[in-house]
């Protein structure tokens, strides 16, 4: 079975494709370019890694493709990501970078190399599942609750999950590096990427603001609606921020709590006024129920209503007990057991059944 395998240039992805090796698989690496607007090499590691992949690729034993889906990202991630920026949300473009590129784009693209299944090295697992003669595929969690990611793999489909492998899946982040070394890859202690893709390691408002310029506004409490500052643009801003504000040492209206920290707590995009609340556990930052639109299912039918699920308003956050009380095709309402802080519309709330991965949405 010939499998092509996207390859960043760090440790999990190559012992995905060493593993698939092992295996027994006709394996594949392929490099995917989704960035090349600055792709310099202050802030972006593009050469870097593909000098990795490259390396690890002779190591294993496999041939390596390098593809440029700078376009694709371009129209169908990072024009939604300023699109919902704009309009004073907090998207997350890893969620769309996954559906759309990786496992769209990409997929597609391994089709046509004449693969049976791509593989990744996310920390995610596919189970099948037959009921009445249909096979179903299911994302489910990861071994390495640490690490698991399925979380960012809401959007995927039934037909997307059919085609595709997570060698990583049963291991934990451990076992993975050790594997690597044992191997002789170098990468086996490469750092761990982290923040959103084409950023990298730059100043975030800063890039933004190549892109969208400032609308600076009011900076109001929410209890007593005092002006007490001015931000720079609602977008550089998101529920629950407390750095940044520039607005530490102005007291409260209350002597107890006076030197609580400030939290952003609702954007008023007509208005263009950011308000803030003191105090980490204000009421204002704490929310029982939250909508959800742009709905996916990945068994491709809507979960039942008033049963008990768990979910994830955010990737950080633990799962927590919910239940859905109402659902239609556009959108559903998720009532918590407990209030749940600072949820920001823009991110994705994700539904799970135990371990099994349902869908989920964005928070409106």
């Amino acid at each position: 079975m010939k499998v092509v395998v996207g390859m960043s240039g760090g440790v999990d992805s190559s012992v995905a494709a060493l593993l698939l090796k092992q295996q027994g698989y006709q394996v594949t690496g392929l490099f995917m370019k989704n960035w090349e607007d600055d792709d310099d090499d202050e802030y972006c590691s593009t050469r870097q890694d593909l000098v990795d992949v490259a390396s690890v690729c002779d190591v294993i034993g496999i041939d390596l493709e390098v593809v440029n889906f700078s376009k694709e990202y371009k129209d169908r991630v990072f024009a939604d990501f300023l699109r919902e920026y704009e309009a004073g949300r907090t998207p997350n473009p890893d969620i769309l970078c996954n559906s759309e590129i990786k496992f769209k784009a990409f997929l597609d693209h391994a089709m046509q190399l004449g693969a049976d299944k791509i593989a990744t090295g996310h920390y995610a697992q596919v189970r099948e599942w037959h009921n009445d003669g249909v096979t179903r595929h299911q994302l489910m969690k990861a071994e390495d609750g640490t690490k698991d990611q399925s979380y960012f793999l809401y959007r995927l489909n039934q037909a997307q999950l059919s085609k595709t492998l997570f060698p990583l899946g049963h291991l934990y982040k451990r076992e993975v590096r050790q594997i690597a070394e044992q191997a002789g890859l170098h990468v086996f202690d490469k750092k761990d990427s982290t923040g959103i893709c084409f950023i990298g390691e730059r100043p975030f408002r800063e890039f933004l603001m190549r892109y969208l310029p400032t609308k600076p506004g009011e900076i109001r409490t929410l209890d007593g609606d005092k002006v007490i500052g001015e931000h720079q643009g609602l977008m550089y801003h998101t529920i629950g921020q407390r750095k940044g504000l520039h607005i530490g040492g102005i007291k409260g209206n209350d002597v107890a709590g006076e030197h609580d920290a400030w939290y952003a707590a609702v954007k008023d995009v007509k208005k263009n006024v950011l308000y803030v609340v003191q105090g980490h556990d204000h009421p204002a930052l704490l929310k029982e129920r939250l909508q959800a639109i742009d709905l996916n299912w990945i068994s491709g039918d809507a979960p039942r209503t008033h049963w008990v699920y768990t979910a994830k308003p955010r990737y950080r956050t633990p799962d927590a007990p919910c239940e859905i009380e109402a659902i239609d095709a556009e959108r559903c309402e998720i009532a918590f057991a407990a209030p749940q802080w600072a949820l920001t519309p823009g991110q994705s709330v994700v539904v799970y059944e135990s371990r099994v991965c349902l869908g989920g949405g964005i928070i409106a």
